[in-house]
Parts: C-alpha cells; sequence; structure tokens
C-alpha cells in the first residue's frame, strides 16, 4: 500500500474532527465532500450555513450537510469561547470585547475549537496567507511541552526504494525556521522524529546534517549542529540520533561506513534535520525537481495540536492528503 493511501486508512480509524474556517473557498468545499465522503474524518465548514450550503448545491457537492457548519457570529458556544479567550490573554490586556471581535474571524474561532476541545485539528491558507493561519495557533494552541518552536516537514517520497525507508525520508526543517539556534534544532529533530513516527509510520533514524562529518571540518556552524546533537540526546535520550554528518555519510550505507564508521545512523538515516532553512528548502526542491520525487506538506510540527497551512495555489486533491495527515497527527497527541 502506498504512503498517502495508508495516511488515509490511518485516518479513517482515527475518528478525528478537524475543522476548516474557510467554509466558502470552492476547494475546501470539494475537499470536505470528499473527506465525508470517504469517511476521513468529521468536518466543521465554519461560516453562515444558508451560504455554505446553497454554495454546495451549485456545485453539485452530495455531501456537505453531514459536515457541522458553525457560524462563527452566532454560534451556541460563542460566549464561553470568549470567555476563555479573554481569560487566555489577559496578560495581554484582551478585553471582553476585542475577543468577541476576534471570535468573529472564523480563523480565530477554529483554533479556539481546538482548545476547547470541540475539534481535534485545523486546515486553513487556501485563502489566507501563512502568518494569518498561524498568529491564533501561536496565542491561543501555542507550542507543544518543552518544544518552543514551530517548524515544517516535508515527507520526501523518492523512486529509489533504497533511500530512507523503502524510499521514504522525512526533510526539516523545509519551511519555518530561517537560522534556528543549537536548542531550536534540537526541538526540530525531536519534532521530525516524531512526524516520522505519527504519519508516515516509520522508525525514526535521525541524521543532524551539516558540510562537516564526524569532524572533519572546524567551525561556528559544525558546533552549533553538535550543541544541537547533544541537547536532542538530553531531550529524548531514546531516540536515534546522530552527527554531524554530511548529506552522503547519512543516507549512502557505503560512504557512511567510510566517513563515520562507528555510527548505528550514518549510511541509514530516514529523518534528514537541515541546519537552516536555506539549505532545507533548496534541499526538498532540488530532490524533487531533479529526482522526482513526491514532496507532501510542509507537515507544521511543534504545536500543541495539529494545525496546517495550505499554499494558496493548493489543489483540493491537496487539501483532502492534508485534512488525512491532519487526523494521524491528533491521533499521535499526547492529551
Amino acid at each position: 500500500m502506498e504512503l498517502l493511501e495508508k495516511i488515509r486508512e490511518n485516518a479513517k480509524r482515527a475518528g478525528k474532527t478537524i475543522v476548516l474556517p474557510e467554509g466558502l473557498e470552492e476547494r475546501t468545499l470539494r475537499a470536505a465532500d470528499e473527506a465525508i465522503e470517504t469517511g476521513l474524518a468529521k468536518i466543521i465548514l465554519l461560516g453562515n450555513r444558508d451560504l455554505i450550503i446553497a454554495e454546495a448545491q451549485r456545485m453539485q457537492l452530495k455531501h456537505i450537510e453531514l459536515a457541522k457548519i458553525v457560524d462563527p457570529a452566532s454560534h451556541e458556544k460563542r460566549e464561553e469561547y470568549i470567555n476563555q479567550l479573554v481569560e487566555l490573554r489577559k496578560s495581554k490586556g484582551l478585553t471582553r470585547e476585542d475577543a468577541a471581535k476576534l471570535l468573529l474571524d472564523p480563523l480565530y474561532c477554529g483554533v479556539m475549537m481546538i482548545k476547547m476541545g470541540d475539534a481535534d485539528g485545523e486546515v486553513a491558507g487556501a485563502m489566507n496567507a501563512t502568518g494569518d493561519v498561524l498568529r491564533p495557533a501561536f496565542q491561543i494552541v501555542k507550542t507543544a511541552p518543552g518544544i518552543s518552536v514551530v517548524s515544517g516537514a516535508f515527507i520526501m517520497i523518492v523512486e529509489d526504494k533504497s533511500y530512507g525507508d523503502n524510499g521514504i525520508m522525512i526533510f526539516a526543517d523545509c519551511a519555518v525556521q530561517p537560522d534556528p539556534t543549537d536548542a531550536e534544532l534540537a526541538q526540530i529533530a525531536i519534532c521530525s522524529a516524531q512526524t516520522a513516527r505519527d504519519i508516515a509510520n516509520l522508525d525514526p533514524r535521525v541524521a543532524m546534517l551539516s558540510f562537516s562529518t564526524m569532524g572533519s571540518a572546524k567551525h561556528e556552524k559544525v558546533d552549533k549542529v553538535l550543541n544541537a546533537l547533544r541537547i536532542a540526546k538530553e531531550m529524548e535520550p531514546t531516540l536515534k540520533i546522530d552527527g554531524e554528518l554530511q548529506a552522503d555519510a547519512a543516507i549512502v550505507p557505503k560512504v557512511g561506513k567510510s566517513k563515520a564508521p562507528n555510527s548505528a545512523i550514518a549510511g541509514n538515516a530516514n529523518v534528514l534535520v537541515f541546519p537552516n532553512l536555506d539549505v532545507g528548502n533548496i534541499a526538498y526542491k532540488l530532490v524533487q525537481r531533479l529526482a522526482g520525487a513526491e514532496a507532501v506538506g510542509p507537515v507544521l510540527q511543534g504545536l500543541a495540536a495539529p494545525i496546517n497551512d495550505l499554499s494558496r495555489g493548493c489543489s483540493v486533491a491537496d487539501i483532502v492528503n492534508l485534512i488525512a495527515i491532519t487526523a494521524n497527527q491528533a491521533a499521535g497527541v499526547k492529551k
């Protein structure tokens, strides 16, 4: 079974509730209809019910009425949400009037649903900028315990099955943090390993990448990777992780054995952690274009609950896949 099929099957078994704040956006409605039809998740659409139903009928969608449709301006828990948001943001001076205005925004309402336990995850961004999607997530859901940084991972599926696990690897961070500190890089490694478990069903073997392998070069950038490795081991002592490793030493067994003969990770890594966003973003796009790899993501990691951001150029299939991925993440969240 292909990875995306497995992700979808896992989502069906998980039975999670995913909120889609962009309830009138055409691709989102089509994706919601497919997700409901195939049983990927329970769907909440935010917006005016009459308008959403009318749009679904115009598009000849058959399952939208099975979604829970919530109007941020009038839903039954609005007062409860306002009270809780004021409590959460009282240190920032948020007034009740300001909270009421914020919760008219479906992006804030959707995240508040997750905070209040009425939804397990969110997918948005088909018609909103990344900053607008993430702002309420940072303010309300915040980061996972022990984590202070949000990052973006790609599930890379390459044709050559000798790499990673049957051609499946995790690349991070490729989307969010331009120049992480050593502590942040360690957190990215921990979160990427969790993404490997929750979504790709991998036993993570993490390589901390550098232009140096096991001391072959001396530089402050190498020192940052080594410090990150130390911190990651302290955070999760049982994690299979090593570095610093050059890319070929991380994924090619012969090279790994030659350059890092005492490493259990060298040559066998399935999670690659890049030292900064320049490298990660360039690397995933080159592998995608030159090697014909499928790049699934970015999957946001590090938040206390799964909230994922779409590209505004996304397809219906992209949204459906991200609904399934978000459901998988929600199933892996420790309550």
